[in-house]
């Protein structure tokens, strides 16, 4: 049997293995250990960390990365020992993940191109689970999608998905618009690293599409909580059809005094008199000083690069108070042809 490699991370005493042919991102888990992660797809760059020490291999290109590089941590695999600096490690203790057989509640189509799913879980069963994580779908043939859960963690016996329907999309096409009420669907939660806990520092949220969906989770458990943090929405689209529930969302602005909403599009039609172009640029025309601020960014990769740079650079935005939760079409492009540019922060 081949002996685990070594990973230990700079500047702190955390060391674990790491079993041949298992990422980074993989082993660190296992050990008990959190590094921020969203796609785990090798799209989002939330997992990214610098490698200081040996050498790692992306598992779907097979390029190395050696000391002084940027790699993806949910693809990196070590080839031998090697030492990381990712950008965040917390101990967690090992995931509490559930697989679970759910029946559908309720089915809602609030756009052409969006479905909304209510899952049921099986009486006593619940997963418990924080705002901004997701849960898979698991698929015929081994194959699975993420969805984040758009319902408050309080709701854990229960699971709300806003599912994009991408062309010939394998769950999201062939599945998803097809189901009725009363079928079944397996799922596993919960995944995700990046979760907005309490706090009291302002709170901007950026929000593109059904990124929506784990904004509307923390938008909840605010509620919930009766917590009073100011909060600002950013939520983007091409078209009016692209902010589903934005009716919704301007009734709850107009109830609490703590969140503003800014909708804004980047194809309007001559009827439209909101804000116009992309969400991270209409932040931070509206934050010139985000220092005392946290960030949570979903939606579209290059939406959630651009403003990491963008807000990082020019607005003083701490680099750790940037969260971000990058939607992935997997669906629509197959994940060995997905390519993540090189980093910008």
């Amino acid at each position: 049997m081949t002996a685990a490699h070594q990973v230990s991370v700079a500047e702190s005493d955390i060391v674990f293995d790491c079993v041949p042919g298992q990422t980074v991102l993989d082993a660190a888990e296992a050990a008990g250990w959190t590094i921020p992660y969203s796609c785990r797809r090798g799209a989002c760059t939330s997992c990214i960390g610098t490698i200081v020490s040996g050498t790692v291999r992306d598992r779907r290109s097979g390029r190395p990365d050696g000391p002084g590089a940027d790699a993806l941590l949910c693809q990196a695999v070590p080839d031998g020992p090697v030492g990381i600096r990712p950008r965040r490690i917390a101990h967690s203790g090992p995931p509490r993940r559930r697989e679970l057989t759910t029946r559908v509640y309720r089915v809602r189509r609030p756009a052409p191109r969006v479905v909304v799913l209510e899952l049921r879980y099986p009486i006593g069963r619940r997963i418990p689970f924080r705002a901004g994580q997701y849960l898979e779908v698991r698929l015929p043939g081994g194959e699975s999608r993420p969805y984040s859960l758009a319902n408050p963690p309080r709701d854990n016996d229960t699971a709300e998905l806003h599912v994009r329907i991408e062309p010939d999309g394998l769950f999201s096409d062939r599945t998803a618009r097809h189901l009725r009420p009363g079928d079944l669907l397996t799922v596993e939660a919960p995944y995700g690293d990046t979760t907005v806990g309490p706090g009291t520092e302002p709170m901007v949220l950026l929000a593109t599409g059904t990124g929506f969906a784990p904004v509307r989770s923390v938008l909840l458990d605010q509620v919930i909580r009766r917590a009073a943090r100011p909060t600002t929405l950013y939520w983007g689209g091409r078209d009016e059809s692209d902010l589903y529930e934005l009716d919704t969302v301007l009734r709850w602005s107009r109830a609490l005094p703590w969140l503003t909403v800014h909708p804004v599009l980047s194809r309007p039609d001559r009827t439209w008199s909101g804000a116009t172009g992309h969400v991270q640029d209409a932040a931070a025309a509206r934050h010139p000083d985000l220092t005392g601020h946290t960030v949570y960014a979903c939606g579209n990769p290059e939406m959630t690069r651009d403003a990491r740079e963008l807000l990082t650079t020019t607005r003083g935005l701490p680099g750790e108070r940037f969260l971000a939760d990058a939607f992935v079409p997997v669906d629509a492009v197959p994940i060995d042809t997905l390519r993540s540019p090189v980093p910008t922060s």
